[in-house]
């Protein structure tokens, strides 16, 4: 898969978002990108950008809380476009809300879409792939798979079923000695457009907590885990304390969080009446992969560097450790200088 010139990639959620930023970053690779959302509009405006870049992409309008639409679409891409090499598990929802006040068909919608969309994709794919033992599934997770935070319940619920779903399959595809991979992709906060459309109950508008990324480091992590047989993949270091932390100390982290991870999700500017949100619609319009808050999001990680250049990091490291060892065996053989003139 490290080729990925004219391999057909499923994209799921691809409508804007991290979904249209990954569109845009296998384009440039010359994949053929077949991509799924509810909004026929916005997807189109995606095949667009992905012609831009010199890529070709074809969609189908699909909700991926609903499987046969989702077999529907793989198998419509099998017999029009071509095999599947890669299907990328991106497509999420969410509600930003206090437990206490969530509606049963709200946390039902959520782990509908964000948990069983994947659960759902994976059965699609797996079902060309395994005959063929050769295919890339990517599962779209989050620091929250592994750490639950305030007012996402339903989403925090749904990150952690997936990785759970991840463990299972992994174990049963090496017990079978299948050539088909799968890898999940752990993501910090990131400036995407769910901040603006995501059904909320807070006052202000919803933010993403913590240090911010642009959705391109997603995709370029994302496009990484499809042409190498990583386990799992994360992607900041945010990401990475939030693992390590909850491993360690959660009781901790469940205070820290209780002190600021209410505050920490909201700007200081009121939500307006007219704010619509998309859990059980798309909310109409072309949309971007990025959301409002460029100005604190960044567009590099270290962390990621390091992990995609895991032999160069090595490298390094023993180079650093050889010249250590040199230093002390030249300071253990040299003679003492006198200090005093007889």
């Amino acid at each position: 898969m490290k080729n990925l010139d004219s391999k057909v990639v499923v994209v799921t959620g691809a409508s804007a978002g991290v979904g249209r930023a990954i569109a845009h970053e296998f384009a440039r690779y010359g994949s053929i990108l077949v991509l799924m959302a509810r909004n026929r509009v916005s997807l189109e405006g995606t095949v667009r950008e992905v012609e831009e870049l010199g890529g070709k992409a074809y969609y189908h309008t699909v909700d991926l809380a609903f499987p046969e639409q989702v077999e529907r679409a793989a198998s419509e891409t099998e017999k029009n476009i071509g095999p599947i090499d890669i299907w990328i598990n991106n497509a999420m929802n969410s509600v930003f809300s206090p437990f206490n006040q969530m509606q049963p068909d709200e946390f039902k919608r959520v782990t509908e879409v964000t948990y069983l969309g994947q659960v759902y994709g994976t059965m699609a794919a797996l079902k060309y792939m395994l005959p063929r033992n050769r295919g890339k599934i990517v599962l779209v997770g989050s620091a929250l798979a592994y750490r639950g935070i305030p007012l996402q319940s339903a989403y925090c619920g749904a990150k952690h079923g997936v990785q759970g779903m991840f463990d299972s399959l992994r174990s049963e595809l090496i017990h079978d000695k299948s050539k088909v991979a799968i890898t999940m992709v752990q993501l910090p906060a990131l400036n995407t457009t769910q901040f603006g459309w995501v059904k909320s109950r807070l006052p202000n508008k919803p933010r993403p907590m913590g240090k911010i990324f642009q959705p391109e480091v997603a995709a370029r992590a994302i496009r990484y885990a499809a042409q190498h047989n990583r386990r799992e993949i994360l992607v900041a270091f945010p990401t990475f304390k939030a693992v390590i932390g909850n491993k360690f100390f959660p009781g901790l982290l469940d205070r820290i969080l209780a002190k600021n991870g209410i505050d920490g999700q909201q700007t200081s500017e009121p939500v307006g009446k007219e704010r619509k949100h998309n859990l059980w619609e798309p909310v109409p319009g072309n949309h971007s992969a990025h959301g409002t808050f460029d100005h604190l999001a960044h567009s590099r990680s270290p962390l990621l560097w390091m992990s995609t250049h895991w032999r160069v990091v090595v490298l390094l490291t023993l180079l650093f450790i050889l010249v250590i060892i040199l230093i002390i065996a030249f300071k253990i053989q040299s003679p003492p200088v006198p200090n005093h003139i007889p």
